[in-house]
């Protein structure tokens, strides 16, 4: 065990990478049990800050100190294509487990029934007997199927290996994890399992993330890498830039592009007003967007500054599926009868579990795979924007930024295509660099400064995310905002759906409907679905007197359903708790906007209004105080919920 003065130490230390100098003599000091979110724009040194940590590489000066017996594991970005099981790939992440199990497999080879014994009683220790239950729930929760558990690691995709790469850190005794982007490869519903794993676990996480919801939730200090420096604060990722936001503000040049920000924002939010149309998203909504304007200004000195421009012609409607049946085998459709009538300045999220059919409906859209039965019909001036990740694989490796926005403009001068990739973090002769230098990130912004430049009027969007860093989310988020065309979108970003759609369709169980809510009602929805699994399980369990499951007595039996029922008795005041919560949210949503709407009286700054002026602010400030704390108790109370529905699959 790691005594609680253990701690990450580093002092004065620096570290280069080629002639890119990283880090400058940082002093940093972390204690154990923290749980740290690792923010930074991409190429500042992030991971080769976890490479510095695991021992991969050597501080150029200074001193790097960890305590001694401390076990780190890590996420690897990469996994070979293996012929063992997914199952058992992640039960090597479990090393004392596998040592044993070594050690138990020479003791029988050789008779040795004392040792063997021994071992056994190490193996109860450890918890080892339910290792394959374990790792079985991380597969689960990450979004394989029972079916997959067995299958090869080399029959995976690329991003599903990285899924297990996952799974097997999760799997480590570890005093010390790190996890670079673990988000990046997982849907919306594996990010919401992941986020509640984390927050239970009790040793010292490090976290690289761009996802800002995620890190709220996970992380209690985040440090900052910027201009080779390592600053640490206390709370999640909004209090880091309500913190860095203060700082800032007081640069006047700052301060003058913060209002541009916020004049952005808040066009948006009355073109939301005028257009929104469910009560519960809206309060979700606006709350949200209140929320971003205190932030916004912790982005003022952002590189990033583009929009989505759309296409002058619009036809009505851009595009419709009819009884459509989408997938690749005509015997077993993905989704059948699929009805959807996309209308210029629709913005739709797209819900669902891995493998529902959110790609294949997108892909569908765009036309990439045919209708297996239905009618595909497009507006006479349809022009589609598409963001795919295979999109980024499809860029050529030895064209540079320029010479692709050339190919597809050759009549435009050379500076204002350079002006205009500059926008997108493309200046000077990094646009003359070829794209097979670049990292994901720059990939992912090159791919959407192509998409931009066509002035598409219907955006479909899968994941646009994976690879930005912070800053690019932040400039995207506000080019969702003002595309004037439709939009739909798949995302795990949580932040981004919020701001950037007005309704949401569920791609579930062969069908696209419509969800009448808001993201916290999805997750919501998700942990209902959990329990009403557990309960048809329970109702098909068969009958008293049949022993067939694995040799359960009919008495064994009865005490387990005995424990299932008072565990669901337990569920009960919880969702009376979870429902109290979201009403007492409701309302001091609405008191905040009542309190915003008479803020926004001009007269109320005159003199004469001093005294009531003074008197809001304060309500506005305790109100928000309120509001925020209400909100987290919400979230812990539906976390408990889901928690308590996933022992319950589980038992």
């Amino acid at each position: 065990m790691v005594h609680f003065g253990a701690m990450i130490e580093l002092n004065q230390l620096s570290l280069q990478r080629g002639k890119n100098q990283l880090l400058q003599q940082v002093d940093l000091r972390l204690h154990v049990g923290y749980k740290v979110g690792l923010i930074g724009a991409n190429g500042s040194g992030k991971s080769s800050l976890f490479k510095l940590l695991l021992g991969g590489l050597e501080a150029d000066s200074g001193d790097l100190s960890l305590p001694s017996q401390w076990r780190i594991a890590h996420m690897a970005q990469e996994a070979p294509a293996l012929p063992q099981a997914a199952v058992d790939y992640v039960l090597d992440g479990d090393s004392q487990l596998r040592q044993i199990q070594q050690q138990m497999a020479l003791a029988e080879q050789r008779n040795e029934q004392h040792h063997l014994g021994e071992l056994h009683a190490q193996l109860a220790a450890i918890d080892g007997y339910s290792a394959n239950s374990r790792a079985r729930q991380l597969l689960h929760g990450l979004g394989f199927h029972e079916s997959e558990v067995e299958r090869p690691v080399a029959e995976f995709s690329g991003g599903w290996r990285i899924r297990l790469n996952l799974a097997q850190a999760l799997m480590s005794r570890s005093d010390l994890l790190l996890l670079d982007e673990p988000t990046n490869h997982l849907d919306l519903d594996a990010t919401l399992w992941l986020e509640q794993w984390l927050k239970n676990h009790d040793g010292t996480l490090i976290l690289i993330s761009h996802d800002r919801d995620f890190l709220d939730r996970v992380v209690g200090h985040i440090v900052h890498l910027e201009r080779q420096k390592l600053q640490l604060y206390k709370g999640n990722y909004s209090d880091f830039e309500k913190l860095r936001a203060e700082r800032l503000s007081h640069q006047q040049q700052a301060f003058e592009k913060q209002q541009q920000r916020v004049s952005e924002i808040e066009d948006f939010v009355r073109r939301f007003k005028a257009k929104a149309t469910k009560a519960k998203q809206a309060q979700s909504r606006i709350k949200e967007l209140e929320r971003m304007e205190r932030i916004a200004p912790a982005h003022v000195d952002s590189p990033f500054n583009f929009s989505f421009q759309s296409s002058a012609k619009l036809s009505s409607p851009l595009l419709v599926l009819d009884k459509a049946a989408l997938g690749y085998s005509s015997d077993k459709p993905i989704i059948d009868c699929c009805n959807l009538n996309l209308q210029p300045e629709m913005r739709i999220g797209l819900l669902g579990a891995n493998g529902a059919g959110k790609s294949t409906l997108i892909k569908s859209l765009m036309g990439d795979i045919e209708l297996l039965s239905g009618e595909r019909r497009q507006g006479e001036n349809l022009r589609v924007g598409y963001f795919a990740q295979h999109q980024l694989e499809a860029l050529d490796m030895q064209a540079s930024p320029l010479l692709h926005l050339q190919r597809i403009a050759p009549k435009e001068s050379e500076q204002k295509l350079r002006d205009y990739l500059g926008s997108f973090g493309f200046r000077g002769d990094d646009c003359l660099d070829s794209v097979k230098l670049f990292s994901g990130g720059e990939k992912a912004r090159l791919a959407l400064a192509l998409i931009a430049w066509q002035q598409p009027n219907l955006l479909l969007m899968d994941e646009p995310t994976n690879h930005l860093d912070l800053e690019v989310r932040h400039a995207l988020t506000l080019a969702l905002q003002s595309f004037p065309g439709a939009l739909i979108l798949v995302s795990h970003d949580r932040h981004l759906l919020r701001n950037c759609v007005d309704e949401f369709l569920l791609v579930s169980d062969g069908k696209v409907t419509p969800f009448d809510g808001d993201l916290n009602d999805y997750a919501r929805w998700l942990s209902e679905a959990a329990t009403n699994r557990v309960e048809d399980a329970s109702i098909d369990s068969g009958p008293a007197g049949d022993d067939s499951q694995g040799g359960e007595s009919a008495l064994d039996r009865k005490e387990r359903k005995r424990l299932q029922a008072a565990r669901r008795q337990q569920l009960a005041p919880l969702r009376k708790q979870v429902a109290k919560l979201e009403q007492l949210v409701e309302q001091q949503a609405v008191q905040l906007e009542e309190i915003n709407q008479q803020l926004a009286d001009s007269e109320l700054y005159d003199d004469a209004n001093k005294l009531k002026l003074k008197q809001l602010l304060q309500q506005q400030a305790k109100l928000q105080q309120d509001s925020a704390a209400t909100e987290e108790q919400w979230l812990d109370s539906l976390e408990q919920l889901e928690l308590l529905s996933t022992e319950l699959l589980v038992d």
